[in-house]
């Protein structure tokens, strides 16, 4: 089986989809690895590294693709990409597949197999190839970074000659993967942490990493089969919004990381709240890419408002592009390792096999996910 690794062709992307390390591995299971050269070099990887660990680099990228019985890619391939890959290829990516799922059409049409790395399932045998959750890991430390960069005080409490400096306050909303590490990164830093979720379950690893577990009484909420929260009501997220207001007030940092999958982010905080906030705080919007929990948050754009700067950089595990990387990498050899067929060296396509069923959403011609369907009309 040949794979195939690409430059990435989003503008603001970092990440590769495999690194020499993983390029090693799938060797040593007899498949055969093409690079396009300085794929790797935004994540520390150089073409050399990758020639060392078996893989050949080349510069023709339509040979790569004319030639590639798997394409491995952190992002979703474009239209031109899936065009130029060879029919009944297939692809490996994170596609957003609930976006735009038009972007797939050429997919369809080449009956080339399309696996989405955020539909592996939240399961124990699936943990390792995870990716969603290995990427949110990285980025929940990111936001901690870039709020603290932007920040006008220092986090940890400081005891000098001239006097004391009082920690800084963050207050985090959301505690999946993301917001845990946010917490754990914020409180190895050296501040104050508060942090909400609506799934009261949480409180335990919440209040384990040394932050506080603020309580709202919203009723019955809970969490999905995937590990996210549940949607709430209307009148749930109006009551919620008005018990946070007083949260984000007294707060230094907000880190927002609520999202529901496969939906809209739930708007959390108002510009209102944001304006009640001191200048000089910062708000981090993890969600901004599927909607925003914060009303004013701009995609990869910095907002200030009455002094307040508010961060939408899109995708924060770009920031850390080596471990993400590394990460990324992992996760894909060991989806392609879970499927292996050592005589044939090649991927089985098992339907019966709950991973394989519930990633593999396009084969030979069909959308095989329902939502996806629906959705492409």
């Amino acid at each position: 089986m040949k794979i195939i690794v690409l430059k990435e062709t989003e503008p603001l992307e970092t990440r590769v989809a495999l690194i020499p390390a993983a390029v090693k591995k799938l060797v040593d299971m007899k498949a055969e690895v093409s690079v396009e050269s300085g794929a790797g070099l935004e994540a520390g990887a150089t073409d050399a590294e990758y020639e060392a660990a078996g893989a050949s680099v080349s510069s023709d990228r339509a040979g790569l693709l004319a030639g590639a019985d798997l394409l491995a890619s952190v992002g979703c391939p474009t239209e031109e990409t899936l065009r130029a890959l060879r029919e009944g290829a297939t692809v490996i990516a994170h596609v957003r597949p609930f976006d735009a799922p038009s972007r797939l059409a050429p997919a369809i049409a080449r009956r080339q197999k399309v696996l989405a790395m955020e539909m592996v399932p939240r399961s124990t045998i699936a943990q390792k190839m995870d990716a969603l959750s290995s990427q949110a890991n990285l980025a929940g430390y990111a936001a901690v970074v870039v709020a603290t960069e932007r920040l006008t005080r220092i986090l940890p409490m400081m005891t000098t000659p001239a006097g004391t400096i009082s920690p800084a306050k963050v207050f985090i909303i959301g505690a999946g993967v993301a917001g845990l590490q946010a917490i754990a990164t914020a409180r190895r830093l050296g501040a104050r942490v508060e942090a909400f979720d609506v799934r009261a379950e949480v409180e335990e690893q919440i209040r384990s990493l040394g932050a506080k577990f603020v309580k709202f009484d919203l009723g019955e909420t809970g969490g999905t089969a995937q590990g996210y929260a549940k949607q709430l009501t209307e009148e749930q997220l109006r009551k919620q919004r008005e018990l946070m207001g007083k949260q984000c007030a007294g707060a230094d940092v907000v880190i927002t990381t609520a999202q529901v999958f496969g939906r809209k982010a739930p708007q959390l905080v108002t510009t209102e709240m944001v304006r009640q906030m001191r200048p000089g705080s910062v708000v981090v919007d993890m969600a901004v890419e599927s909607g925003g929990n914060v009303e004013c948050s701009k995609l990869n754009e910095e907002v200030l408002i009455e002094g307040v700067r508010v961060v939408g950089i899109g995708n924060l595990a770009r920031h850390v592009p080596v471990p993400a990387s590394q990460m990324y990498a992992s996760n894909i050899v060991n989806l392609i390792a879970h499927f292996w067929n050592k005589e044939a060296a090649e991927i089985r396509y098992p339907l019966e096999d709950e991973i394989m069923k519930s990633c593999l959403i396009i084969s030979n011609g069909e959308v095989l996910n329902d939502t996806v369907r629906n959705l492409m009309g």
